[in-house]
């Protein structure tokens, strides 16, 4: 074992082992000048629909484009309230308020880090009343209907589905799955005794394919899977300025569409994605044992057993959060910070109104979350050093308090 710098993140190795199927992919686009849609786009959707076990598939720009034009296929619109969690990147949130919605919030699960179905039975009962005129729930305060829940699948973990689409079922709202960190995640359904690939159980789901994700692109990319073909069909027009067909418009749509190279990319990827997923399922299990007897000064990543996270991220619980990230960046290990500020303590959402205390859970999580190198090829030997650097400063940082 070296003292050789470990990233947080590999994506130069990837794409030097592909490189040869990746310049076919684009010697293609060259030959063909096929740049937008086209049959890479189209066998890339087809290919990720049986992935997911969902009917349709839609190739989008980016994740924030699924996740968009997904809100407003399934109905979202100006004056509705969408529910998510604060521990997520802003753009689940700007999805919400980009469909002309107002995003609000309940928190997560301490172990989990995602939503919270109690929490959310809890909103539902103490916040709402139902309106039997138009069978939908209705926000008190704002006298607002809920019309949609957006469970994030985080760090590569999905939310307990059951529970949030029995209350979907029992309030009339829709669910959209945010599984932009979960390509591949799995969740056993208690209520069909099977396993369910994250992107096939709600109304419709959004993924991101940035280049970090485990299914990454070499640039911007995203998609809906859902077994509704309408809200598939709408998702189509919205991406593409609202047309049928060229310059026959039938709605005022967007320009959100997957560019036919890097669809190209992605479906050479996603040959692999199954191996890098159980590489990285590896990798997470060889941290799990390296830090037994550890459980005291760091908070492992807890799975469930309703669980099959395709670990995204393998993030940890520290107390000093600071000292222990300038420490591991001193020796060079990269690490990361998913996410430092609660959604509902940041700037750009001042005017919504909400105080520090709000939703505790995820403040604390905030303060103490630390995202350790996780990639398919990092070795055992790197994780010893991460996980020894780590224990080295954890014991260093309580004695001197």
């Amino acid at each position: 074992m070296t003292d050789e710098n470990i990233p947080f993140l590999d994506l130069v190795t990837v794409h030097r082992e592909l490189q040869d199927e990746l310049v076919e992919v684009l010697t293609t686009a060259l030959k063909s000048a096929g740049f937008i849609g086209g049959l890479m786009v189209q066998g890339f959707e087809e290919d990720f629909a049986r992935f997911c076990e969902a009917r349709f598939c839609v190739g989008v720009g980016s994740g924030t484009d699924a996740l968009r034009f997904a809100l407003i296929a399934a109905g979202v619109k100006s004056g509705d309230i969408v529910i998510t969690v604060p521990n997520t990147f802003i753009a689940t949130t700007e999805a919400i308020s980009q469909a002309g919605a107002q995003p609000d919030f309940v928190d997560i699960d301490p172990r989990t880090y995602a939503m919270d179905h109690e929490k959310l039975r809890e909103y539902l009962e103490r916040k709402c009343r139902w309106n039997t005129k138009t069978g939908q729930v209705i926000h008190n305060a704002t006298g607002k209907p809920i019309t949609a829940v957006v469970p994030v699948h985080l760090y590569g973990q999905m939310a307990d589905m059951d529970a949030i689409l029995d209350l979907a079922t029992q309030y009339n709202f829709k669910v959209v799955e945010d599984a932009c960190q979960a390509q591949g995640a799995e969740y056993f359904s208690q209520k069909d005794n099977r396993w369910h690939k994250a992107g096939s159980m709600g109304h419709a789901a959004a993924f991101s394919f940035y280049p970090g994700k485990n299914l990454g692109a070499c640039g911007e990319a995203g998609a809906i899977t859902t077994n509704d073909e309408q809200l598939a069909h709408m998702c189509r027009l919205l991406r593409d300025h609202g047309q049928s067909k060229k310059y026959f418009h039938d709605i005022e749509g967007y320009n959100g569409r997957l560019d036919a190279i890097q669809a190209g990319f992605l479906r050479v990827k996603l040959q692999h994605l199954a191996k890098w997923n159980e590489q990285r399922r590896e990798v997470a299990e060889r941290y799990n044992k390296l830090f037994a007897g550890a459980e005291e000064i760091v908070t492992l990543p807890h799975q469930p057993g309703w669980a099959r996270s395709v670990y995204h991220l393998y993030v940890v619980q520290v107390e000093d959060r600071v000292g222990l990230q300038k420490h591991l960046s001193d020796v060079g290990i990269g690490t990361g910070i998913h996410y430092p500020v609660a959604l509902h303590l940041t700037k750009a959402y001042e005017g919504l109104g909400f105080h520090r205390g709000d939703f505790p859970i995820t403040e604390k999580l905030v303060a103490q979350i630390l995202s350790l190198p996780m990639f398919p090829g990092l070795t055992f030997d790197q994780q010893v050093r991460v996980v020894g650097e780590i224990q080295k400063a954890v014991s260093t940082s309580t004695q001197s308090r």
